[in-house]
């Protein structure tokens, strides 16, 4: 598995991949929270808190996830070389993980430097320091978590199609399917409401996001990273076959 990631990271940042997935999500939220008349603007806000950078990473995140994961399994099934990497002395649940921690591990390091945010953030506060660290630590937690199930998803729909495009579109619906379209199902049917937002990412992101770290949120986006990440190993076992 160890040589699969390091196979993943070395491909993301032996080409302009990795470097740009970080510059356009440092980019894109460095212009919604700070130079962008709007919501989202953090000086024009009057609170010294990072919940507009919580509240729009997920949106960003929707599209930019997937045009990492989207050639994990469609590029080699398109150049022929799957079949020589299913041969490989590993499993398939490693290889899987594998490409699954390498695009996590970018994110992630696009993740990083959002961390000056807080500093800033907490310099900005009146008095000087005068932020909500617990919520805050808890929506790094889980914009993790989320992080994770997306990837997942990716690396599943990654499979379904040689076409990178195909991948990417079909996981950027699924991705919004799970964050968002349960919600707005939600609400079209409030005798089962509650049940039904629960079943979507939002709910448990927003959950996190108040500092609370709640094993039923948890369990929920470690349940649909496993399940996706199943889907995928099944996926290539009928493949292999």
């Amino acid at each position: 598995m160890k040589a699969i990631l390091l196979r993943e990271i070395k491909s993301f940042f032996g080409s302009p991949i990795g470097y740009l997935v970080i510059a356009i999500f440092l980019l894109l939220n460095g212009l919604f929270l700070w130079v962008f008349e709007g919501d989202f603007n953090i000086l024009n806000s009057g609170f010294a808190d990072l919940s507009p950078f919580f509240t729009i990473s997920p949106w960003i995140l929707i599209f930019l996830i997937p045009a990492v994961t989207m050639r994990s399994f469609s590029d080699e099934m398109k150049q022929g070389t799957l079949e020589l990497l299913l041969t490989k002395p590993l499993s398939i649940w490693q290889i899987v993980n594998g490409k699954f921690l390498g695009a996590m591990l970018l994110i992630v390091i696009a993740i990083i430097p959002t961390f000056i945010y807080v500093k800033v953030i907490s310099g900005l506060g009146m008095p000087e320091g005068n932020i909500d660290m617990g919520s805050t630590m808890g929506s790094y937690f889980g914009l993790l978590f989320l992080i994770a199930a997306y990837s997942a998803i990716g690396i599943f729909t990654s499979t379904l199609s040689d076409n990178q495009i195909v991948a990417f579109i079909l996981s950027v619906f699924l991705c919004f399917i799970f964050y968002f379209g349960f919600e707005g199902l939600a609400s079209a049917v409030p005798s089962i409401e509650n049940f039904i937002s629960k079943l979507g990412m939002d709910s448990h992101y927003k959950s996190m996001s108040r500092g609370v770290l709640d094993t039923r949120d948890i369990l929920y986006f470690v349940s649909v990273t496993v399940l996706f990440l199943s889907f995928t190993v099944f996926k290539l076992k009928s493949l292999k076959s």
